[in-house]
């Protein structure tokens, strides 16, 4: 009976709490809207050129008339509302008396600490990429911190979540679905790394209204599934206010979007994808929940490898779902498509983690 009512709590904590961040991410979404309208922090100008360098006409005239009308740093209610969610909860398990509150707190060193860390350090960095690109600073295309900048904060954001994994976790093994755990010593930390980077890398799905929140919805509620099967509650919560507030920001960013999620939303989603993904060892299916975010890094892959030995492209315009539109698919219709494919693989890969835990 004790246990039976020890996981009714947490059911109620997990979903309970999703539905409280989307109220909130709800409510104060007109107040931020108002202040992004207000000062106009959109692009001025709409990126016709590549990061290689080349001239992309045909991405400049499907979205001249987007880029520069809607605001960008949208993904601000996505972190900002889950992390003052926590703090909020925290005080008041802290400096009250009542089990409730200990019981609603899910900000906990071994399991949501690393998560927001890294959550909150990315978002700052994307939050600082989106304002240079709406005041046109920066030598980046269109404005915005250089790429390679912005990849090298993130690798050491990524260097230092692997190195508190490896030495302060004592993580040393990947677990194998059908296999088991799999030792693979030193090589975490660049397995880590090198996770943290391609998530990074698919930035790029923040490309059609309301695409990237949909996807990244998916991905958190399958990662916050498997982290409750594996008793990890806090995680679990964690995955699930996060997915509150994207829904929240779901409500106003379906065609046509209020905002964008712009780089100061997006860059908290992978980053602390990646931590999600290593603590609750189901780094091994994160390409299958993950894989719409794969699909847009390879064909960016693709792309730029077939241009520079080839001398032509693959895809009419990469990443790929700018393909589609680019082939006369209606903006809709890429991104209901993706969201299909994105749920399909969060169950598939969901059930692939759990395989003989």
């Amino acid at each position: 009976m004790e246990s039976q009512l020890h996981n009714i709590a947490n059911v109620i904590k997990v979903f309970g709490l999703a539905g409280i961040s989307f109220i909130l991410a709800f409510l104060w979404t007109p107040a931020l809207t108002h202040y992004l309208y207000k000062y106009k922090l959109w692009r001025k100008s709409v990126r016709d050129t590549a990061p290689d360098g080349t001239k992309t006409p045909l991405f400049a005239a499907l979205h001249k008339d987007r880029e520069t009308s809607v605001p960008r740093l949208g993904g601000m209610l996505i972190w900002v509302t889950s992390v003052v969610l926590a703090l909020v909860l925290w005080l008041l398990s802290k400096y009250t008396e009542s089990s409730f509150w200990d019981k609603a707190n899910f900000l906990s060193r071994n399991q949501t600490w690393l998560p927001f860390f890294t959550m909150i350090a990315a978002s700052f960095l994307g939050l600082a990429d989106d304002l240079f690109q709406v005041w046109g600073k920066g030598k980046y295309v269109a404005g915005g911190i250089r790429f390679r900048h912005r990849l090298l904060v993130v690798f050491f954001i990524a260097l230092a979540g692997a190195l508190w994994f490896y030495y302060r976790l004592g993580a040393s093994t990947i677990y194998i679905p059908g296999y088991g755990d799999l030792y693979i010593g030193l090589w975490y930390i660049p397995l880590f790394i090198a996770t943290m980077i391609i998530l990074f890398s698919s930035s790029v799905v923040d490309g059609i209204d309301g695409l990237a929140g949909g996807v990244f919805g998916s991905i958190f509620a399958a990662y916050g599934g498997i982290a409750f099967f594996r008793g990890q509650i806090d995680i679990a919560t964690f995955a699930a206010v996060v997915l509150g507030s994207l829904l929240a920001f779901l409500w106003y960013n379906i065609p046509p979007a209020r905002f964008y999620m712009g780089e100061s939303g997006i860059l908290g989603l992978t980053t602390s994808l990646t931590v999600v993904a290593f603590l609750t060892d189901s780094v091994f299916a994160l390409p299958i929940i993950g894989i719409i975010l794969m699909a847009e890094v390879a064909s960016n892959i693709i792309q730029f490898a077939s241009k520079r030995f080839r001398g032509k492209k693959v895809f009419l315009i990469a990443p790929i779902h700018h393909h589609f539109e680019a082939k006369g698919w209606p903006p809709e219709k890429v991104t209901m498509r993706f969201w299909i494919i994105s749920v399909v693989a969060g169950i598939i890969g969901m059930v692939v983690a759990l395989i003989g835990r």
